[in-house]
């Protein structure tokens, strides 16, 4: 393979930061944050990833509404802050680079897993009837149906995720991305599944865009456009998600908007390995051409496919989530085309070291031997 493109282990310039290469840990929800609070756990999961050229953390809560999961963290006071703050120093001491996902779950919650303040909100009073939430104290429930959120309220809203973002560099984070994808709260005002406003932010395509924009210039104008993706998912049956025929259009609109307000980068979510349809070239070439900016490819990518899409001009990064769960050395696997360690899919979601940091370090095992 020819050499002349850039490769995964290629440099790269993602607003003013360097990015020693162009592998991205993918946020991945790993319910660990015992009482929505970052704990030491936490401090060693995301250090010994920091050999990606980008981490982009977990999902994390904006305000109490947003924490839908249990054991998710948040992002909205001060104790977080600090919390937090311990896990971008430990990353940056390997020389990494870390943002942080924003993610307001919306109506994929249950009030069992929100704090006494919480009340589960969505963008219409429609639940995700065929979606199951995981709760500690009564196991898996049902989705209520939500609290829609008011015209008058959505100000307040797009401040809440304002003053997450502020909170997020104060906590060290390189930079904000917001979660627009697998049907949690952006997700929802843009899908006419979930969206049946009769307001300035339902109806047209253009009108179930305009909270997402609202919000992402906000951030960008808050905290540096340089600071600020964000990540979308045409096509995502996650979550009671569904796509009509205006989605590609939609999508390639809402990339060229974002590509005025300026800020750094796309995360293209594709499922299609996981099951759900796949994306429509058509639909990420139309979104890189109206976008114009740094695309991040994501979706059961391995090495050989990553850097094949690298070379064909498809996106400049690629996420691979999975992996990163099962080899914390992902990287240096990658760069010795050593065997990957699987993951245990039964410790995803539990509390604990167990399937979480205790997975094997590629020196550790070939000193062991």
């Amino acid at each position: 393979m020819s050499q002349s493109y850039p490769t995964l282990f290629s440099k790269f310039k993602l607003g003013s930061l360097t990015l020693k290469n162009r592998i991205v840990m993918a946020p991945m929800t790993r319910s660990r944050a015992i009482g929505n609070l970052p704990n030491d756990l936490m401090v060693s999961y995301y250090s010994k990833r920091a050999d990606a050229g980008l981490i982009i953390t977990e999902g994390v809560a904006p305000s109490p509404d947003g924490l839908g999961y249990a054991r998710i963290p948040g992002l909205f006071n001060d104790a977080q802050v600090k919390a937090w703050k311990k896990i971008t120093d430990a990353v940056h001491a390997k020389r990494g680079r870390i943002f942080v996902q924003l993610m307001h779950t919306g109506r994929i919650s249950h009030p069992l897993n929100l704090p006494d303040e919480g009340v589960v909100r969505g963008v219409s009073a429609i639940a995700a009837a065929t979606t199951q939430m995981y709760t500690d104290q009564e196991g898996l429930k049902p989705l209520p149906v939500p609290e829609e959120i008011a015209t008058s309220e959505i100000p307040a809203l797009i401040d809440e995720f304002v003053q997450s973002a502020k909170y997020a560099i104060k906590a060290g984070f390189d930079g904000v991305e917001l979660h627009g994808a697998n049907g949690y709260l952006l997700d929802q005002f843009l899908n006419s599944a979930s969206n049946h406003r009769a307001d300035k932010y339902g109806g047209s395509p253009e009108n179930r865009n305009r909270f997402v924009l609202e919000v992402a210039a906000a951030v960008a104008n808050t905290i540096g456009k340089d600071k600020t993706g964000i990540r979308l998912s045409p096509y995502g049956a996650f979550n009671d998600m569904r796509p009509d025929e205006n989605t590609e259009q939609q999508y390639i609109q809402l990339a060229a908007a974002l590509k005025e307000i300026g800020i750094a980068y796309i995360h293209i979510v594709d499922h299609a390995s996981m099951g759900a349809p796949a994306v429509p070239l058509s639909v990420k070439d139309g979104i890189r051409s109206a976008f114009g900016s740094t695309i991040i490819l994501s979706g059961g990518y391995d090495a050989t496919r990553a850097e094949a899409e690298l070379e064909e001009g498809r996106g400049e990064l690629v996420a691979f989530g999975r992996p990163f769960i099962s080899n914390p050395d992902l990287v240096k696997r990658i760069a010795l085309h050593a065997e990957l360690a699987q993951p245990d899919f039964g410790t995803f979601y539990t509390p604990g070291e167990k399937g979480y940091t205790d997975y094997p370090i590629l020196d550790e095992q070939l000193q062991a031997n």
